[in-house]
């Protein structure tokens, strides 16, 4: 209490006291390095170089990203004491996925404190949840892990998050997988790698899930289902994390259809070349004698290049 007194009376004669007390709205305490916290805040698209290299909050996000789940599965395995560890790693993830770090982002105010190019913002969803896995980040850099616990287990959860309701959540992981593949149009394959027996001879399921082609997850259950819901989970994992599995999961969706196109162009040329070949066997073996005979097979072929049209 005494160290927050004077934290705060250090403040009314700095410069930039106005930015501390930005951040303490957010966080809930005052930074020490602002430097960590405004950084966490700079989207890729605003770029700023230093010391021959470009600083944005994308080496935060991964830092972030990896102290969150330690610390949100130190949380859950505390308020759950005697759980399996299905029930833990499912919570956790209910508590790390996007939609949820988005939500809180917007919560707390940090989506209106994020710098970046105005035209980013529609293209890009995952901003907000990116700008709270970076500033988690910063906390660790600025304060360590148990700052970083203290914000996720009094400023966050209690007040925006409710352990008992989330726990008994159901995800269905394959849903949101499908539905994500099917808005992006990619050909989504689940694939029964191995079907095995325990050592209660119980029967085991492995699956693995691939989008246009490329391998995304795998998962192991006591049913099919239940095999492809971790495998879906552990590609959603992945694709929220890793851009450039993204980015060839869209070359590849890009050249499919590029392979697609040219084979219906070839057929539609190959019917059209074949009418003509007709057409022409057709004026050499029946010379036009008759108006109508003329007059008939003109409008046949009309119709004909009609149909092809």
């Amino acid at each position: 209490m005494l160290n927050h007194l004077i934290d705060r009376i250090r403040l009314l004669f700095r410069k930039n006291k106005e930015s501390y007390f930005r951040f303490y709205r957010i966080l809930g305490f005052f930074p020490h390095n602002i430097s960590y916290y405004e950084q966490a805040l700079l989207h890729k698209s605003l770029s700023v170089k230093k010391d021959n290299r470009w600083v944005n909050n994308e080496r935060l996000e991964f830092l972030g990203d990896a102290v969150l789940d330690a610390v949100v599965g130190d949380i859950v395995y505390r308020r759950f004491p005697g759980k399996r560890e299905g029930f833990l790693t499912n919570t956790r993830s209910k508590i790390v996925q996007r939609e949820t770090l988005n939500r809180l982002a917007v919560e707390i105010g940090l989506d209106k404190q994020i710098k970046y190019l105005s035209h980013q913002s529609a293209h890009n969803n995952y901003m907000p949840g990116n700008a709270f896995e970076a500033i988690v980040g910063a906390i660790y850099l600025d304060r360590g892990y148990e700052q970083c616990k203290y914000f996720m287990e009094h400023r966050i959860i209690g007040t925006y998050l409710d352990l008992e309701k989330i726990s008994a959540k159901e995800v269905n992981f394959k849903s949101k997988l499908l539905e994500w593949c099917q808005k992006n149009h990619f050909e989504l394959d689940f694939k029964l790698i191995t079907e095995t027996h325990d050592d209660l001879y119980s029967p085991v399921f492995e699956s693995e899930v691939y989008a246009e082609k490329i391998f995304l997850g795998r998962g192991k259950g006591y049913a099919k289902k239940e095999s492809q819901q971790r495998a879906s989970e552990q590609a959603l994992g992945r694709i929220k994390k890793d851009a450039d599995l993204r980015a060839q999961i869209v070359e590849a969706k890009q050249k499919r259809e590029q392979a697609e196109e040219p084979q219906v162009a070839s057929t539609d040329t190959e019917k059209k070349e074949e009418f003509v070949s007709a057409r022409e066997t057709l004026e050499e073996e029946m010379p036009r004698k008759n108006n109508q005979k003329e007059n008939v097979i003109s409008a046949a072929e009309e119709q004909a290049y009609k149909g092809l049209s």
